[in-house]
């Protein structure tokens, strides 16, 4: 992306976030603070090209406004550009917290989100009261007529940010989901990198049945959010004596600090480096969310002084105990694991025999003829996205296990064939007039497969009303471009099979807004999750699986 885009995009979020017409001397003088030095004249010329593409709108005198189009653009017209965004906005809300634990003033980063169900108030007020929370501060304000409510709460980013105001970086690593037993902290189950994601890593496991944050609070086991951060191990003492006072005043959250170099529930820390984990600061909301109720989360949507907080319920118990879990076995992530289910991928394009990795997922018997009646309509509709493949196993317990071809077999089919092929990104893929990701997540820096973390938080929409595609599943690879030619004779090979290849790039070309690195070319490939997704779409309970295990194609039926 040229210097002159980065210009425009940092352009609209400037606007996006200021509520009225905002003027080319004000925007420039915000640019300066994000580090582009332009002034007022190169911002108007900017913004002339803006309103030319409808992206921003004047409004006379008063500035220029970002219209809905411009809105667009930025939730999903440059993901490529969000990847590297949301760490960089959590540095930037690091960095402008200013709060003063000692005088206990200034701003703290907040999540502001939205409820609308009494019921739902009261569950979310029990998870504060025992303490699963960063603080029980919050602003509440009814909203809807009084029927609902806005809260605001202490987003975990405000312990970085006092970090950082006393000298200690803290540097946010992962956002995931924490196993609880016996109100023991005991590991993180899943994590994503801040820095590998177009998606905010804690908003990625915040769907119905991915939390059981109720469950903690009632019965004392379950599955929670949780944040991960080191620091130097030079300043774990200091930060130690500004946790403890912090946590005078009502700001806790922290479950567990290693020693240098030590794993932390999980998670392995570099050497002279200490690792910190803390509360998700949304975490009581999930409780809600489980239950059903019509929530609305943010994730550290903005900045409010400490003084306009107070407690939504006095905290009389903290749940948690010490976990003191260092010798947990550390969280395989998930190109590990996929690599070692590509080495043994042995499907031959001649022969048309062979392994690949399969993705098996679980339904009950009674629901498996509705099931491939929705998967094979799916494939009709839309052949050319979709992956025909799959397999049926009845388990002795009365479930059915289907299985579909994984799109890293593709990745494994070019290894057999001599030609390297990178997992890069797994996305949900909007097929709009011009087909654009609209999330992506890494695989290297996710302990879950992106596409089942699309499934879960239902972003979906394989079945579509004009019956066709509209939001499907699909991954990135990378090849060397050196390879291309050769990539190509096998990539042919595969769409002949009904293989689901979307297109292959050429070096430097974004893929559907996606960036591919330099002297490399991407290919783009339909997930055999598709037609999972499809049947969740349709109300019907399924256990999704992925990376499953390997399976001759030839056994697979075709839709």
């Amino acid at each position: 992306m040229s210097e002159s885009t980065y210009r425009m995009i940092e352009i609209l979020r400037i606007l996006d976030e200021c509520e009225n017409p905002t003027g080319s001397k004000l925007i420039a003088e915000e640019l300066k603070k994000k580090g582009f030095n332009l002034g007022e004249r190169a911002v108007r010329y900017h913004m002339q090209i803006l309103d030319e593409k409808g992206y921003t709108e004047k409004m006379g005198y008063s500035g220029r406004k970002i219209t809905e189009l411009g809105r667009e653009i930025l939730e999903k017209g440059l993901v490529y550009n969000q990847v590297d965004f949301i760490f960089s906005k959590f540095q930037e809300m690091i960095y402008l917290c200013d709060f003063d634990y000692e005088n206990k003033n200034g701003n703290v980063v907040v999540n502001i989100s939205n409820i609308y169900q009494k019921e739902a108030y009261n569950i979310i007020k029990k998870v504060f009261n025992a303490g699963l929370c960063i603080s029980p501060f919050t602003d509440v304000k009814k909203i809807d007529k009084g029927k609902g409510y806005e809260i605001k709460i202490i987003c975990g980013t405000t312990i970085d940010g006092i970090l950082l105001n006393n000298n200690i970086p803290s540097l946010p690593v992962y956002g995931g989901l924490l196993e609880v037993e016996d109100h023991v902290p005991t590991k993180f189950t899943e994590l994503i990198s801040y820095k590998k994601t177009s998606i905010t890593p804690l908003d990625a496991f915040i769907g119905k049945d991915m939390t059981s944050v109720l469950n903690i609070v009632e019965e004392g086991s379950g599955r929670m959010p949780a944040n991960f951060r080191v620091i130097p191990s030079s300043a774990r003492e200091k930060t130690i004596a500004i946790f403890e006072k912090l946590k005078s005043i009502g700001i806790n959250g922290i479950i567990d600090i290693g020693e240098s170099g030590e794993n932390v529930l999980g998670i392995p820390v570099s050497e002279n480096m200490t690792g910190i984990a803390i509360i998700g600061g949304i975490t009581p909301l999930c409780a809600a969310q489980e239950t059903n109720y019509n929530v609305k989360i943010k994730m550290g949507e903005d900045f409010t002084s400490f003084d306009k907080l107070a407690p939504i319920t006095p905290p009389d118990k903290h749940i948690l105990k010490s976990s003191n879990q260092h010798d947990t076995p550390p969280i395989p992530f998930l190109l590990s694991k996929s690599w070692n289910l590509i080495e043994k991928v042995d499907f031959d394009v001649k022969t048309k025999k062979g392994n690949i990795i399969a993705n098996v997922s679980r339904i009950d018997y009674s629901d498996v003829d509705n099931a491939l009646e929705i998967m094979e309509k799916t494939y009709e509709s839309s052949p050319d996205y979709i992956s025909p493949y799959y397999n049926i196993k009845t388990n002795e317990n009365g479930t059915i296990d289907i299985s579909t071809v994984c799109s890293l077999s593709v990745d494994g089919i070019l290894i057999n064939n001599g030609i390297m092929s990178t997992p890069k990104y797994g996305g949900l893929l909007e097929l709009s007039q011009k087909p654009l990701f609209i999330e992506l997540i890494s695989y290297d820096g996710s302990s879950i497969d992106p596409h089942k973390i699309f499934i879960y938080k239902n972003l979906t929409s394989v079945n579509s009303s004009m019956n066709k595609p509209n939001r499907i599943l699909a991954s990135l690879k990378e090849v060397p471009y050196i390879s291309r030619s050769e990539s190509e004779k096998v990539i042919s090979k595969l769409r002949n099979l009904d293989f689901s290849i979307y297109k292959v790039s050429n070096p430097r070309e974004l893929m559907y807004n996606a960036k591919i690195d330099n002297y490399n070319f991407g290919i783009v490939a339909g997930s055999g999750l598709n037609t999972i997704a499809a049947i969740k779409e349709e109300g019907i309970q399924i256990d999704v699986k992925a990376l499953e295990k390997m399976m001759p194609l030839e056994k697979m039926k075709h839709l």
